[in-house]
């Protein structure tokens, strides 16, 4: 949490796979408010995780998740091929995880970002991303 409140961001996304509520102790720790959706590893411990989310403030909901933010709307899902189903022409900005892979490019006028692995087990390599929702540039922060 210490790589969102050093780089002081005002919004921080999760795009799935918490698959345990202490991971939720963690963001609570955050300065910013943050939003999420749910992946597929946390399905099976979904109410347990809902639960948790709720009672320390935390916003979280199943994917697609549709966000407004300095005239930019964004695109928040888990797993990529959902985005297939959303007309892009009205989306600025996907995030996606799912493939623990990074991920940085344009269709069209639609950047698609997922910073990659960052569940902390490849020490170096492992990242989460920072956009600027003015320009649209995105960069990784390794840890």
């Amino acid at each position: 949490m210490n790589l969102f409140n050093e780089a002081r961001v005002d919004r921080v996304v999760h795009t799935g796979d918490l698959t345990r509520s202490p991971v939720l102790e963690e963001f609570a720790r955050l300065d910013a408010p943050l939003f999420g959706v749910y992946g597929n590893n946390d399905l099976a411990h979904q109410p347990e995780l809902e639960s948790h989310a709720r009672r320390l403030g935390l916003n979280f909901v199943m994917p697609p998740r549709t966000l407004e933010w300095a005239g930019r709307r964004i695109l928040v899902l888990h797993d990529p091929e959902k985005a297939a189903a959303t007309r892009s022409d009205e989306i600025d900005l996907i995030l996606h995880g799912h493939t623990h892979r990074h991920r940085l490019e344009h269709q069209g006028d639609t950047l698609i970002f997922n910073p990659g692995e960052c569940a902390g087990f490849l020490i170096g390599h492992n990242a989460v991303g920072v956009v600027d929702l003015v320009s649209l540039q995105a960069e990784r922060l390794l840890f």
